[in-house]
């Protein structure tokens, strides 16, 4: 059994794909996901399980597909994943916590897009991790041009979350509640 975050992607985001919490908890509980748990209303998926991320993401959107005739794309990952993820982003120390953002990567890009990511205006920056792309937005997500470069570029199914949600999301998944 292991511990794990599923990051929806799209989900009550401008009208789109709403999903309300108590449903989407009892769905991943019907999948035999135990200490089931949702942070915001964002689709974010804290819970325990058996199995590999990779299978947990299949299922999950497996189940969101019957039950809710939504195509959603999920990122799980593990809390160790999640950890790593906390632990290394390269904009810190030094950068206010909320210009930061995690771009999940859904499917792994080519790596050769992942060198020529692009840049950014406005000190907005990204920096490639092992499953994620990190991002410094100073200006805001909502003006940033960079994110949407960057989706482009990549060519792959990504989900952002911003900084304070990850933590938060490290932390759930880690305390095991």
């Amino acid at each position: 059994m292991g511990r794990y975050a599923a990051l929806l992607r799209g989900v009550n985001v401008g009208g789109r794909a709403k999903v309300a919490m108590a449903p989407l908890r009892a769905t991943f509980a019907d999948l035999g996901c135990t200490e089931v748990a949702t942070y915001v209303q964002s689709g974010n998926v804290v819970f325990t399980a058996p199995g590999t991320a990779a299978a947990l993401e299949r299922a999950i959107e497996q189940r969101l597909a019957a039950e809710l005739a939504l195509d959603i794309r999920v990122a799980v990952r593990s809390a160790a994943d999640l950890r790593r993820v906390v632990a290394g982003n390269p904009f810190l120390p030094g950068a206010d916590p909320q210009a930061l953002h995690v771009m999940f990567l859904i499917d792994p890009p080519p790596a050769a897009r992942l060198r020529a990511l692009p840049t950014g205006g406005s000190g907005e920056a990204v920096q490639a991790g092992r499953h994620e792309l990190y991002l410094h937005l100073p200006g805001g997500m909502g003006r940033a041009k960079l994110p949407a470069a960057v989706g482009r570029a990549i060519g792959v199914p990504t989900t952002v979350r911003n900084w304070r949600t990850v933590t938060a999301l490290a932390e759930l998944a880690g305390s095991g509640r």
